[in-house]
């Protein structure tokens, strides 16, 4: 993988992971590395929605589990029985 795929990659893992110290080193290589700022901030947007995603689906579960009828909206557009982003 390249270094212009690979940073970003890392940024949005540090996002969804919530670690500030990776997300802080993996920003210090963006921008040597010569990574914009709205590449970098399309990375932590992504990352975000995914982990979004997840915790809402997390929700759900437990709402089904304990028998409630509420269901939570998912942050992103999906097919009927498939996972939000995939």
């Amino acid at each position: 993988m390249d270094e212009k795929t690979e940073i970003p990659t890392c940024i949005g893992a540090a996002t969804a992971a919530n670690c500030i110290p990776c997300f802080e080193y993996y920003f210090g290589k963006a921008q040597a590395a010569g990574i914009s700022d709205e590449e970098i901030r399309e990375a932590t947007d992504l990352a975000s929605q995914v982990k979004k995603g997840a915790y809402m689906a997390l929700r759900n579960s437990i709402s089904n589990l304990m028998s409630r009828e509420k269901e939570y909206p998912m942050p992103c557009e999906r097919p009927e029985g498939r996972s939000c982003c995939g």
